[in-house]
């Protein structure tokens, strides 16, 4: 959910790809008219979502984010809108419930008519980056939290002082694609017995401490991946990303789309096969015609995916591994 610094400073950063994910809705709430409402999945800040009420005067949105704090910031900046905007506070994954629950207008029409737009921004913001104790940062020592719902769930001290040398090496190995994960978890497993992880100051010492130096200079900041498989173990990011994608599938209306932003392979490999199945007939191959039922009901909006420009990079460095993906609904 990475975002750019130049902006306003009252909300602090421009969204990344921000006019690129516009023109990619734009036909579908077009085509929706008074009908379009949008989900934005991962509202962080609010800047996506500000940007298309402002793009879109007929769409409204339903904006879900797990935390607590961001959902309340991001509602006030997005007062203005007033009754063109539903809050809804849960992991992305909640959206079904969300649609089959709350009560409120905008929830009517997206029952009635279907979703004319899904949007995603994965992973952590730069707002969760920026505020140092929620211990997302391996650059400055703070708590080490993560939670991106501060109020409930597991910690990474809370990881890194009960996993088994298996789980963790695991963890650090599909989340992280830690080269070195068996070598850091032994040394986690001894650390923890002198004193369990509270900050991640020490988790940064000893992960210097154990990669190699040539890896080192080569491999970017050696914490790296760790901290980034943390995160997603203790926010569950690829159970909530493989829950949602059939959701988003089954919420579009016809016509409606669906974009993804992925930083890291993991998230965008899950995307993909979602796509890749939803895209794709089911009729067996070597039939020369489509049989009845089995005609793929979504296809592709972007052809692989999308990177962002240069420019933009130059702008803010966290766009570097985005990888966007889109799907329009043909047919129910």
């Amino acid at each position: 959910m990475a975002t750019s610094t130049a902006h306003d400073a009252s909300h602090g950063h421009v969204p990344v790809m921000r006019d690129r994910m516009g023109e990619l809705l734009r036909p579908a709430v077009e085509a929706f008219g008074d009908n379009a409402v949008i989900v934005d999945g991962t509202l962080g800040a609010g800047g996506h979502t500000e940007y298309f009420l402002e793009s879109f005067p007929s769409a409204c949105v339903i904006g879900i984010d797990r935390d607590g704090e961001a959902l309340r910031n991001a509602t006030e900046r997005l007062a203005p809108f007033a009754d063109r905007f539903l809050p809804v506070q849960g992991r992305f994954d909640c959206l079904a419930e969300a649609l089959a629950t709350e009560e409120s207008q905008i929830v009517d029409t997206a029952r009635d008519h279907g979703l004319a737009g899904a949007f995603f921004d994965l992973g952590v913001s730069s707002m969760q980056l920026d505020q140092a104790e929620r211990g997302f940062a391996y650059k400055v020592d703070a708590p080490l939290d993560m939670r991106m719902d501060s109020s409930k769930g597991i910690t990474a001290a809370d990881v890194l002082n009960t996993y088994s040398h298996g789980d963790l090496a695991r963890v650090l190995k599909t989340y992280g694609d830690e080269r070195f994960a068996g070598k850091i978890a032994s040394a986690v497993l001894a650390e923890r017995e002198k004193e369990p992880f509270t900050h991640s100051g020490r988790l940064v010492e000893l992960l210097y401490s154990v990669i190699p130096a040539a890896t080192r200079r080569t491999g970017g900041h050696p914490a790296k991946r760790t901290f980034q498989a943390l995160r997603v173990e203790v926010n569950r990011e690829l159970e909530a990303l493989e829950n949602v994608l059939p959701m988003v599938a089954d919420a579009l209306g016809v016509g409606g789309r669906a974009v993804f932003m992925s930083y890291q392979s993991h998230e965008d490999k899950l995307v993909k096969k979602a796509f890749t199945e939803l895209t794709t007939s089911k009729t067996p191959p070597g039939l020369p015609t489509e049989l009845p039922g089995m005609e793929a009901k979504f296809r592709a909006v972007t052809h692989g995916a999308e990177k962002a420009s240069e420019e933009e990079i130059e702008l803010n460095r966290r766009a570097a591994p985005v990888r966007v993906r889109a799907i329009e609904k043909i047919s129910n």
